[in-house]
């Protein structure tokens, strides 16, 4: 159903909920002897830092207390007496809930008793498999242990194998072994890949009668080189009065998979689609995702779309939102994209150019009004026929990229505001917000602290400053040593983003109200909002906002779950990379400073690696975490983060995904 409303300009931002979690934020003591619960992170080394929430810092619990958690359980912890330490310490007394049940690892035998030891550095115990519940699993095997139990008394956890995965090393397993280490899936049940086979390709004329019709109007698709699922399409054409018409048009997935479906129930456990090094592993079946679904060109599609009137200094008119169907007449990468934006003739190139100086307004306007532009860098590999790493790179973000992504963000933002602001009024209509909070005014202040270092001077005095200092200091250290240690720094004061139902505004971006709908193939969020969004305008009943919260949350942690995966598969391909390189000497610059060891980050390859304490041998050294910082106590020599430094590359663990270094020069 068509449905015209105005989008309205220069809202302020809603800062109540803001000064309300600033000020749970601030409630930080805890004293001796208090019992608090809270999420375990557990390092290398061993020891715990435990993050409390509405607590600001995280709580350091000694390897000696862990008392058998693993990496992110849920724990009782106790504030313990240390009236010599620098920062509190706990001890924990309870496991609360177990984040997992199932780990994999490899198999070692040893005297006809077989052990697992888990891939999860953050897991320092193997587990005990008794003989019968082995599955005949063999020596480095890669399996899939589920926790028994774990008695106070025993050493080690007891485990039962339930999957052997196959022999550990091989890309293929290990990859795998990455998904099924957090929580995805490798494969569909057959009832979800029934449901896709089901699904008629074809957009019947019946289908089409009900929707605004594009089919006549130049659309087309830019995307990676190697995507098959085409979630997004632009269409642009000129009216009256020099103003476009620009379609945001975005597969229609919602019209194909039906609510408490196989598809939908499978698809909302997994959440999001992830992308390894190699391979992608769906939210949906392939025929849904690639063949169905994707904005193939020259073939009529079914999408839900948001469509602009705007002019030439990109002021939007008016918005419509509504099903449409369209015929992509030219599917772009984003290379042959770029190559017309710089010159080179090629079909479409009026509209390409017109876009692109559309969203250039665009983009000018949200830094004007506060966004932050700045985000961590991505690493790409260059692969053999076999997966094999022979090349590593940066990725780097052109117009192309950079077209698409306002117009991504240019709906997503609209698809909010109108539901947020205008028929929200009375703040009783549900809604998924993906919703970005202040950064952590501690870590600013240190890393204010930090810049001043490299002669950078940072005013941090109110939310909209913060994003232009940031800005600017990104700007002024493009090119420079000290580049990536602050950029890295700048990154881990940001909060993260999250979807919930509670409307704070997105501060990275500079938006009041903020959505996903663009990518229904690869997020469940994106197709919950198409849902809402139809039963809101066509006033259907809609679900009631705990329900809604309860679906955010679960997705909020399976995004969290994808980003680990995907940085596992970066580490473990990065590790391979290395492997042939062992003993080699590398330029990099300290990215972090820990009581265990050093971390140095090598730019040429966007990659880190560490220097363990022990092996710093001409001095004992002195953990300063204020000041992140090792000083030597009889030399007084100091390596402290963002300090150049020579390494030596002494081992690579691809299993464990390690990279370790040795200084082979003082640090200069």
């Amino acid at each position: 159903m068509a449905k015209k409303k105005k989008i309205n300009k220069g809202s302020q931002r809603v800062s109540n909920q803001r000064a309300k979690n600033a000020d749970t934020k601030n409630h930080t003591s805890f004293l001796v002897g208090e019992e608090l619960i809270g999420v375990i992170d557990i390092a290398r080394s061993g020891d715990g830092f435990v993050m409390i929430e509405g607590k600001p810092k995280d709580y350091y619990v000694h390897r000696k207390n862990v008392n058998h958690a693993f990496d992110g359980d849920t724990v009782k912890v106790r504030r313990m007496h240390k009236p010599n330490s620098s920062r509190p310490e706990c001890t924990v007394i309870e496991i609360v809930k177990r984040n997992r049940t199932h780990f994999i690892g490899v198999v070692e035998r040893i005297n006809d008793t077989c052990f697992v030891v888990p891939d999860n550095p953050g897991i320092k115990a193997d587990f005990y498999i008794p003989e019968a519940r082995t599955h005949k699993a063999k020596h480095h095997d890669k399996v899939v242990v589920e926790l028994v139990e774990w008695r106070t008394k025993d050493k080690n956890p007891i485990g039962h194998i339930t999957e052997i995965l196959g022999n550990a090393g091989s890309n293929d397993i290990e990859m795998k072994s990455i998904l099924v280490e957090n929580g995805f899936f490798t494969s569909f049940p057959k009832n979800v890949l029934d449901e896709a086979d089901a699904l008629d390709i074809k957009v019947s004329d019946e289908e089409k009668k009900k929707r605004r019709d594009f089919t006549k109007v130049p659309t087309f698709t830019i995307d990676p080189t190697d995507a098959k699922d085409f979630d997004d399409a632009l269409s642009i054409q000129t009216l009256e009065d020099g103003i476009f018409e620009i379609g945001v048009h975005i597969a229609d997935v919602s019209h194909y998979v039906a609510e408490h479906s196989a598809m939908e129930k499978e698809a909302f456990k997994r959440a999001t689609s992830v992308y390894l090094v190699d391979r992608v592993a769906p939210m949906f079946p392939e025929r849904l995702s690639n063949i169905v679904c994707s904005l193939r060109p020259n073939e009529d599609k079914c999408c839900y779309a948001a469509v602009f009137k705007m002019d030439a200094k990109a002021n939007v008119k008016e918005v419509w939102f509504g099903r449409t169907v369209i015929h992509s007449q030219k599917r772009f990468t984003y290379d042959e994209a770029q190559e017309i934006l710089e010159g080179k003739n090629g079909v479409f190139k009026d509209e390409l150019l017109q876009l692109n100086a559309l969203a250039h307004i665009l983009r000018k306007h949200r830094f004007k009004h506060g966004a932050i532009g700045f985000e961590a860098p991505e690493t790409k590999f260059q692969l053999d026929e076999n997966g094999k790493p022979i090349g590593v790179y940066v990725k780097e973000r052109k117009d192309a990229h950079l077209l698409i992504e306002d117009f991504m963000l240019l709906a997503n933002k609209a698809v909010a505001t109108y539901i947020g602001k205008e028929v929200n009024q009375n703040g009783k209509v549900p809604f998924v917000y993906r919703v970005h909070d202040l950064p952590n005014e501690e870590k600013l202040i240190d890393f204010q602290l930090f810049a001043q270092k490299f002669g950078y001077k940072i005013q941090f005095d109110n939310p909209k400053q913060i994003a232009k200092a940031l800005n600017n200091l990104m700007q002024e250290i493009e090119g420079k040593p000290e580049q990536a240690v602050l950029q890295q720094l700048a990154i881990r004061c940001m909060a993260k983003a999250i979807y919930t139902t509670d409307n704070i505004g997105h501060y990275g971006l500079g938006f009041d109200y903020y959505t996903h709908f663009t990518s229904p193939i690869r997020r469940y969020p994106d197709v919950m909002v198409h849902r809402l969004l139809d039963k809101i305008m066509h006033r259907k009943k809609l679900p009631t906002q705990d329900e809604i919260e309860y679906l955010c949350k679960h997705s909020s942690e399976r995004e969290r779950a994808a980003a680990d995966a995907e940085r596992s598969s970066v580490k473990y391909k990065m590790a391979e990379f290395l492997l042939d390189r062992i003993g080699e000497t590398f330029k990099g610059v300290i990215s972090g400073v820990k009581n265990w060891g050093i971390y140095v980050e090598l730019p040429a390859y966007n990659c880190e690696g560490m220097v363990r304490s022990e092996t710093l041998k001409d001095d004992v050294y002195v953990y300063d975490e204020r000041k992140m910082r090792m000083i030597g106590r009889r030399t007084d020599k100091v390596y402290q983060l963002g300090d150049d430094a020579i390494v030596k590359l002494v081992a690579v663990d691809i299993e464990k995904k390690t990279i370790d270094f040795e200084f082979c020069k003082n640090v200069f």
